[in-house]
């Protein structure tokens, strides 16, 4: 629970009584690599921190699993539409490796919200989450296959080492062999 306290205190200031009060609405779960934490056309019933492993947000398309985006530890993540209209997911979100999870309820959520410095921090997370989301359908639709690959080398190595190839090609955009092609001229 310390990772979480620290990754809160990056975004809001809080006083020991409002820690006493967020940090038991939490629970701890351990999941394996593989494992569904939310399967698409389920509702996401839990906002969490991810406080070690990766994580993969996919839909099906055609078929196939298409990559959405990655969420590296630490950091908050949930469905967003699910949880907060409580609409079934469009998405699934799968552990690419085993991982520790913080998580709490949406009606607790709910509660929490209640509280200024909860507010304030779910509201700076949201709004950090839409900069990321604009940010990459910037790059899908201005840039090629290539550069946001070079993207990802030169701010985030260590996920380009942690993904499955696969994966990485389908967050791009393109085929495993069109990926391996770029990763040779590089």
């Amino acid at each position: 629970m310390e990772a979480f306290r620290t990754f809160f205190s990056r975004y809001v200031d809080f006083t020991p009584e409002d820690w006493n009060t967020i940090a038991p609405t939490f629970q701890k779960i351990v999941v394996g690599k593989g494992q569904l934490l939310l399967k698409e056309g389920d509702i996401s019933n839990h906002l969490c921190f991810l406080e070690d492993g990766l994580l993969r947000f996919y839909l099906w398309k055609d078929g196939e699993s298409v990559t959405k985006f990655f969420t590296e530890a630490p950091y908050m993540f949930t469905s967003q539409r699910s949880f907060n209209q409580r609409q079934p997911a469009r998405e699934s979100i799968e552990a690419l490796e085993d991982s520790i999870i913080w998580q709490i309820s949406y009606e607790q959520h709910q509660e929490l919200l209640q509280m200024t410095v909860w507010k304030r921090f779910a509201d700076k997370i949201t709004q950090e989450v839409q900069f990321f989301t604009e940010n990459i359908l910037e790059e899908l639709q201005n840039e090629t296959a290539e550069h946001r690959y070079r993207l990802l080398l030169e701010n985030r190595p260590e996920l380009v080492r942690r993904v499955p190839l696969k994966h990485l090609a389908s967050y791009l955009g393109i085929t495993q062999q069109s990926l391996s092609r770029i990763r040779r001229n590089i």
